[in-house]
């Protein structure tokens, strides 16, 4: 990665991150803190993939209907997440088969 891709990923992330705030503070809340959640427990590939813009797109469509975030998302936000990365490979799968008990290997 040179130093133009770094510059390009910070100019996209200022972008994404305006249109975040631009969003009414219901769903600003409930976007970052889902956003916080992703990081941690998240797919590998969360940055440079689809899975925040998408969620963002989602969430201008939701303000847009005129719906509540929750409405959108139901009450449980961190079910949602899940829900959202359950096919992704996460850091934890990543951990789990560096320690040796990757997919597969259960019982041996």
């Amino acid at each position: 990665m040179g130093i133009q891709d770094i510059i390009e990923g910070k100019k996209q992330w200022r972008a994404h991150m305006a249109r975040v705030k631009a969003l009414p503070p219901d769903y600003q809340i409930v976007y970052k803190e889902m956003q916080r959640y992703l990081f941690k427990v998240g797919p590998v590939d969360l940055l440079g993939g689809s899975l925040l813009p998408g969620l963002l797109d989602f969430f201008e469509e939701g303000v847009v209907a005129g719906k509540g975030v929750l409405e959108l998302i139901g009450d449980d936000v961190a079910a949602f997440c899940d829900d959202l990365v359950k096919d992704s490979r996460t850091y934890a799968d990543l951990y789990q088969e560096s320690i040796g008990n990757g997919p597969g290997t259960a019982g041996k």
